[in-house]
């Protein structure tokens, strides 16, 4: 496993808060034409360096850069929409306890 990663990001055109990250010198090519067609057109996002010691919003650094070391690519899903619609929950009544 390399130590340091150029990664590009790109987001889904047919799944909002699906990503994949990919080596920015490998670009799609090692991405699965039947993923592809699922992702849909792949939108770039940005580009950054991983490392150990990068932190990520919602997946492990190490995963990721393990997982483009492997196969070529990370597909990072959609959260569960158990969490999203908790979110969107606690967010109203927080929204109702400011306006009291």
């Amino acid at each position: 496993m390399s130590d340091k990663l150029l990664c590009e990001v790109f987001k889904s055109s047919r799944k909002d808060e699906m990503y994949l990250y990919v080596d920015k010198r490998k670009g799609l090519k090692l991405v699965p034409e039947a993923l592809l067609v699922t992702f849909g057109k792949p939108v770039a996002v940005f580009t950054m360096i991983l490392t150990a010691d990068k932190k990520l919003a919602r997946v492990n650094v190490d995963d990721v850069i393990a997982a483009i070391d492997e196969q070529g690519f990370y597909l990072q899903m959609p959260p569960a929409k158990e969490d999203y619609l908790l979110d969107v929950h606690r967010a109203q009544l927080n929204a109702r306890d400011a306006a009291q």
